[in-house]
């Protein structure tokens, strides 16, 4: 996510740091690096030229030329600009007075809508409420199906139409057994299209009469770029959206949707999705999101996933091996499958301040769950001396594991090199007083 903006930014403040103080000349450069790195990230030209002029007029403004903090005070006035496009603050969803509260997800077809619903009401459910799901789309073969079959791995109730029933006889229906099982919201997975029609447009502003949303929230795919700030506008103008949740920030490396929506349409993003599981789903905090595009990670989103994840005694146990540094293989799955809770690891590191080149350069995005699936079976195959000391593994050894294990000796040899590599990583979290293990401190 934004893996290729964040590299190319980062890639000019070095550079503009490099200087020691900074001159016209060289915030021009900078800011025409900036520029060539948003457009390439498929950011609207018109947000990009408004950014570029704002942040060079502050710059002069604010005398940060011939200084010797000028290139930290450029990237001061770059962060707030970009916290000020993305929002400013983050936007909440709007709850009724009088449960339920009733939201409605809208988008094209493919945009994500389902599997969106089910993560939204996952994350409803972690703040107390009692969600219940709503399948609005009869026209997706086993779309029905699809949210069931999601509504039950998460025990989430159901509600989809039966024969003859219309889409306004639906909502009202749905509304009459959330007051029977005391749902306090209801979350609506209404049906896309592969383009806005005038008869989709009746078709949802008619169930939105039928069932008075409190929210009307659009559901745009990353990946489709600019194209989804013009299909915000569209569905904006034509039912008054509330909000817009960015579904697959996991898969679009660029980032520009979310950095051009708020500006071009006003609306705000309340989420966004970072993966297939269920508790993929981020709220959008634009400051947070400022900072992991400028390489400054996300502390704080790091500190409310490792409360969610992992308790104060699993904590304690982590940190002990760690300045030990007495931390085997055995012990390594053991904490890090307590880690795994939070995110995958590459999600993590790049939360951590600085760390995002150490995850290039350690290739954490090789650590995915195949890999500790296959690290679980190699290690579990070895003796307990060999894996207190990996060192005396020689090739017989290698041999004798690889069969156990249903793998092959150049798989062993391969994970324990990248379990070698990981090792530095958790070790340089139990050594930096900015990394992961500290964050507990306040606890």
């Amino acid at each position: 996510m934004l893996e290729a903006l964040s590299d190319k930014l980062s890639g000019v403040f070095q550079k503009l740091g490099s200087h020691g103080t900074i001159t016209e000349k060289d915030l021009d450069d900078a800011m025409r690096e900036v520029r060539i790195a948003l457009l390439e990230a498929d950011v609207n030209f018109k947000v990009v030229r408004q950014f570029i002029a704002t942040v060079r007029e502050r710059a002069l403004g604010a005398e940060v030329l011939k200084s010797l903090t000028g290139p930290q005070q450029v990237i001061a006035i770059v962060n707030e600009e970009l916290v000020n496009i993305l929002g400013g603050s983050q936007a909440t969803l709007q709850l009724a007075s009088k449960p339920p509260t009733v939201i409605m997800l809208v988008g094209l077809k493919g945009s994500g809508k389902t599997t969106t619903a089910a993560k939204l009401a996952m994350h409803l459910r972690k703040q107390g409420a009692k969600p219940m799901l709503v399948a609005a789309d009869p026209y997706r073969v086993a779309a029905g199906e699809q949210l069931k079959s999601l509504g039950r791995q998460l025990s989430m109730p159901v509600v989809e139409g039966s024969d003859g029933q219309s889409l306004t006889q639906l909502c009202a229906a749905s509304l009459a057994e959330a007051k029977r099982q005391a749902a306090t919201v209801v979350i609506v997975d209404t049906a896309g299209r592969s383009t806005i029609d005038g008869e989709m447009m009746s078709e949802i502003t008619a169930m939105r009469t039928a069932l008075e949303p409190d929210e009307i929230i659009l559901v745009l795919d990353a990946m489709t770029g600019q194209e989804a700030v013009n299909v915000a506008q569209e569905f904006h103008h034509q039912l008054t959206v509330t909000g817009i949740i960015v579904s697959k920030m996991d898969g679009d490396a660029r980032g520009g949707a979310v950095l051009s929506i708020r500006a071009v349409t006003g609306l705000p993003v309340k989420f966004i999705g970072v993966g297939e599981k269920s508790d993929a789903l981020e709220p959008f905090y634009p400051d947070r999101f400022a900072s992991r595009i400028l390489g400054m990670g996300d502390m704080l989103g790091l500190i409310e996933r490792a409360k969610e994840a992992i308790s104060e005694q699993d904590v304690e146990a982590i940190e002990k091996k760690m300045k030990s540094r007495q931390l085997d293989l055995e012990d390594f799955l053991l904490q890090f499958q307590r880690i795994k809770r939070m995110g995958p690891l590459s999600q993590l590191v790049e939360m951590i301040p600085g760390m995002g080149q150490v995850k290039r350069q350690m290739k954490v995005d090789d650590l995915d769950d195949g890999f500790w699936k296959r690290a679980e079976a190699v290690v579990y195959s070895m003796t307990p001396e060999e894996r207190k000391h990996p060192e005396i593994i020689n090739g017989s050894r290698r041999k004798r594991i690889a069969l156990g294990s249903g793998t092959t000796p150049q798989e062993v040899n391969r994970l324990l090199n990248q379990w070698k590599e990981a090792k530095k990583i958790m070790q340089t979290f139990a050594n930096n007083r900015s990394g992961f293990l500290n964050i507990f401190g306040g606890r």
